[in-house]
């Protein structure tokens, strides 16, 4: 397979998720961790790194398009900047700790974890579980603690950390808007740090294919980059013009399939 093809191949994956992350309103990571597995697969990476190179590229990817979901949310004054910071250390913590814990992993036994939270999510979506607003006010030891789990969490399975940060901050009594935007900017240090950690731990694995840094996949990460931040534009535009019920439910069963490929 020429390097074109699979540049090609990576466009074409970036505007999938994209339009999807778009239209379904989640991090991309849900989408691009188990497309990625398959992109990978095809192009015969060893299955031993596989996963690992997944979620290291999936990180990677949430860099840029995190940073840019983030400083949009701060020109619009929705970023909660004392929330920020009290979670901040965990998250950084967590997130390096949760690249540990998966490279401590077999691939099969983090594909199963990865596919075990696909279905989680895939309930919770079925069942339009949105996050309870709540009027904690958490310490700064609890905020940090909440951050660790946010941040390792998100870490091992290559996701954003909107998926545990929004719910979490909706608790402590944030507007939904707000929680988004806090959300948003907790991402980047999670995926930043959680990134640089795979592409270390993953240094001079002989497994590897070409264009590997660690286990981050450099073409896929541009390539991703490139498509899916217009596309997900595309997918806003489409999810306007779509029942939301037939949105979420549809999105919910291709979630379902994707955790059970993983499981089984």
């Amino acid at each position: 397979m020429s390097l074109l093809l699979v540049f090609i191949g990576y466009l074409a994956l970036g505007a999938v998720a994209g339009t999807l992350a778009g239209l379904f309103g989640v991090g991309g990571g849900l989408i691009i961790v188990p497309a990625l597995v398959f992109a990978f697969g095809l192009q015969g990476v060893p299955a031993e790194v596989t996963m690992h190179l997944a979620v290291g590229t999936s990180l990677a990817t949430i860099v840029v398009t995190g940073a840019s979901s983030a400083w949009g949310h701060y020109r619009r004054g929705s970023i909660h900047r004392q929330w920020f910071l009290s979670l901040l250390p965990g998250l950084l913590l967590g997130a390096v700790a949760g690249v540990f814990v998966a490279d401590g992993l077999s691939a099969g036994s983090l594909g199963t974890l990865f596919g075990i939270f696909v279905l989680v999510m895939a309930v919770r979506m079925a069942l339009s579980r949105g996050p309870r607003p709540g009027s904690m006010a958490p310490g700064r030891a609890v905020m940090a603690a909440a951050g660790g789990v946010i941040g390792g969490v998100s870490a091992l399975f290559g996701i954003g950390g909107g998926t545990l940060c929004v719910p979490w901050l909706t608790r402590c009594g944030a507007p939904l808007t707000q929680a988004v935007g806090t959300s948003a900017a907790c991402g980047i240090p999670i995926a930043l740090f959680g990134a640089a950690t795979f592409m270390v731990l993953g240094w001079g694995n002989a497994l590897l294919p070409p264009g590997a840094a660690g286990f981050v996949m450099w073409p896929a990460l541009l390539g991703i980059v490139l498509a899916s931040v217009p596309c997900a534009r595309l997918g806003v535009w489409l999810a306007h013009r779509l029942p939301a019920r037939v949105l979420r439910l549809a999105f919910a069963a291709l979630l379902a399939g994707v955790g059970l490929t993983f499981v089984l």
